[in-house]
């Protein structure tokens, strides 16, 4: 890598944490191109030699937050281990996510109606990604006799709305700290699932 692209990525993604403030704070839409700016240090004209659009920042966030949450489903899915811990694993993990990077979760989540149709169309592919997965898991514990939930989809739909909203609610220094809130929710998830002891 050279010095100047290596600059180049440093400018790109001091860009992309000043949009999740910006974002955060005033919404997609109530943000201008001058509020990026201000927020990365630069000029509005420098903002479009690194993205094209503000719509085209907040669908580099989205896909890197999408990915990375496919990441963290590939690093903590153990299809070795029993349903009931196999499940519990994978959504404290995913809900530990939701709470400890809340603040970029939120935007990836809830601004999916800014997004342009193709960029919305590529993003919608991931998360019927992620739902898939999740929905395995609960499959193979359902077909192992290990939970007797009568419907599996609702259930997959359920366990994921409850960890992406902690996104919208969750902040820092409450009295609900990540860990215990992840152990809670991965409990609740093997309840909803209605798991049989091991």
């Amino acid at each position: 890598m050279t010095e100047g692209s290596s600059k180049a990525e440093q400018t790109r993604g001091r860009l992309l944490r000043a949009a999740v403030e910006a974002f955060a704070e005033r919404g997609f839409h109530g943000t201008t191109t001058r509020d990026l700016a201000a927020a990365a240090g630069m000029s509005p004209a420098a903002v479009y030699v690194h993205y094209p659009s503000k719509e085209d920042l907040l669908y580099q966030l989205s896909l890197a937050g999408h990915r990375k949450t496919l990441a963290l489903i590939d690093e903590h899915d153990d299809s070795g281990a029993a349903p009931a811990t196999r499940l519990h694993r994978l959504i404290r993990a995913f809900a530990l996510h939701h709470a400890a990077d809340h603040t970029t979760a939120r935007i990836v989540n809830y601004e999916l109606s800014s997004l342009a149709p193709e960029h919305l169309a590529e993003i919608r592919t991931l998360r019927r990604e992620i739902t898939r997965r999740v929905r395995a898991v609960i499959d193979d514990g359902v077909a192992a006799g290990a939970f007797a939930t009568a419907d599996p989809r609702a259930v997959t739909l359920a366990i994921l709305s409850m960890n992406i909203d902690i996104a919208r609610w969750y902040v820092d220094g409450g009295s609900m700290k990540p860990d215990s809130l992840a152990d809670s929710y991965a409990d609740l998830a093997l309840r909803m699932v209605e798991a049989r002891p091991d």
